[in-house]
């Protein structure tokens, strides 16, 4: 307390003229519309940036709040989009969405190796969220890989950058089939083998899931033609396909259910009886 008082006592001259100054200002401000527009103008200006300020640092620790919605917000519409007639080209929904053919679940992805000769994936979802060996992951922009196995909180992506890898794909402009591989070399690049020569491919043509498992539904986007080479026997193409998504940087990721694989497989294993 003293000390304030002697900070008062030396410098009570200057305080004193900071005291007349500021009543001289207030005075002024009252009595004159031009100044008073002008304080409240910078006045706002002022508080405008400390609020935007602030405004902008919560937002920015409240972007995994965000990001979680956002994830909820397109599992909602992706499921509806699946859930539409799948044979129509159009993005028309379904009205009968409500008869769903398959469920989604959102997983992030906690490890992803892209350089092996065989690569997988390791999800934060398992067992507990009902996910199974076989259910297909996917992001916004196309396939992922398929689940491999599960323990209780985690499970693993068999990835398309796998040689093990085997997956039924389509032209999307003539619906001619092939099977999806990967040759181990670049993770940008899988290869469509088993083209039938007589399909009229072109560089550029999009490549989709072809809808004839019962993991994928039909039209699931892969990636786009790049090259195109004619087999050994001359009767097929192999098919270097650029991928939509980059496997070296994957995120948040939706894993799929196919609500009637399990009629499916026992109508089939009737069938190999």
């Amino acid at each position: 307390m003293q000390q304030i008082f002697n900070f008062v006592i030396r410098n009570k001259t200057f305080l004193l003229f900071l005291l007349l100054f500021s009543i001289a200002l207030a005075l002024t401000i009252q009595s004159h519309s031009y100044h008073r527009s002008k304080f409240i103008n910078s006045a706002n200006f002022l508080t405008g940036g400390v609020y935007g300020t602030m405004n902008s640092v919560d937002q920015y620790f409240n972007l995994k709040t965000e990001n979680d919605n956002l994830a909820k917000e397109n599992k909602r519409l992706r499921e509806q989009l699946l859930n539409r007639n799948i044979s129509a080209d159009s993005s028309y929904i379904d009205s009968t969405y409500s008869k769903s053919k398959y469920r989604i679940t959102t997983a992030e992805v906690y490890k992803n190796s892209y350089s092996l000769t065989n690569n997988y994936l390791t999800l934060n979802k398992g067992k507990n969220d009902s996910i199974k060996r076989d259910f297909g992951v996917m992001t916004s922009n196309g396939i992922i890989g398929i689940i491999d196995n599960t323990s209780k909180n985690y499970s693993t992506v068999l990835s398309i950058l796998n040689k093990r890898s085997r997956i039924n794909a389509k032209i999307k402009a003539t619906n001619h089939i092939g099977s999806l591989k990967w040759n181990g070399e670049s993770p940008v690049y899988v290869q469509l083998e088993d083209v039938s020569q007589f399909a009229p491919v072109k560089v550029g043509d999009t490549i989709q899931t072809g809808g004839e498992s019962s993991i994928f539904p039909r039209g699931v986007g892969i990636g786009t033609i790049s090259s195109i080479e004619t087999d050994i026997g001359g009767d097929t193409y192999t098919i270097q396909v650029k991928l939509f998504n980059d496997m070296t940087n994957v995120g948040t990721v939706y894993i799929l259910e196919n609500l009637d694989k399990k009629e499916i497989y026992s109508l089939e294993n009737s069938i190999d009886e």
